[in-house]
């Protein structure tokens, strides 16, 4: 899972605020290899915890902001283009965009959709086309849509045959994911993480040469 990763990839939220939703966004995200995403709310505290997202925020990151003009520039500023999911007459099939470069999606609630400050930050709008009556599909079904577009790209382009995490980030996920109650006990003791051997298992010598407890049922 973590070699399928995509570090480049990402979504950002902008209040969005009914917790199935944010659920149902937060597992696309998961599915197509993003790691790291983004929850802005401005209004009120919406995003405590993972919980919402139905066991899927486990495997993700969810960093929280109040300002959602700055994390824009800041993902531009690391490189990514930033593209605004909205209808607007400037705004551009969803498909003509080119998901191989790193991007950051904005989503925004169903009935206000994204912010004023968003589009302004956004490098480009995007849109999906639709012909019936409805003005707009659900958030996390448009997420879906333009997540699975980005994925379907992603892996012509081979993206996910190939580890893209750097190794010390990926063997600090791996710890984590692997153990997590272990990892935050030494994360409490300010204690480095071991090494795994290949088959994930603790290498027992380096818990002993570092005076650590080692690992017990109860610490993973």
């Amino acid at each position: 899972m973590l070699a399928s990763r995509q570090p480049d990839l990402t979504v950002v939220m902008d209040n969005v605020n009914k917790p199935h939703n944010l659920s149902a966004i937060i597992r696309s995200c998961e599915a197509v290899g993003i790691h790291d995403l983004y929850g802005v709310s401005t209004k009120k505290s919406i995003y405590t915890t993972q919980n919402a997202a139905a066991g899927a925020g486990r495997w993700t990151n969810l960093h929280l902001s109040k300002d959602i003009g700055r994390l824009c520039s800041n993902l531009s500023q690391e490189g990514m283009q930033v593209l605004v999911a909205t209808n607007t007459e400037e705004s551009r099939d969803f498909r003509t965009i080119d998901f191989t470069l790193p991007t950051a999606i904005v989503l925004g609630a169903e009935w206000e959709g994204v912010s004023a400050e968003a589009i302004r930050a956004a490098d480009t709008a995007i849109t999906i086309p639709m012909y019936g009556m409805v003005e707009s599909l659900n958030v996390s079904v448009a997420a879906a849509l333009i997540l699975f577009e980005a994925e379907r790209q992603r892996s012509l382009k081979g993206m996910y045959r190939t580890q893209r995490l750097e190794e010390s980030h990926y063997r600090k996920l791996l710890f984590e994911l692997s153990y997590p109650r272990l990892s935050r006990q030494l994360r409490e003791k300010g204690a480095a993480y071991p090494e795994l051997n290949d088959n994930g298992a603790i290498v027992l010598e380096e818990m002993e040469q570092e005076n650590l407890p080692s690992p017990s049922s109860s610490s993973i």
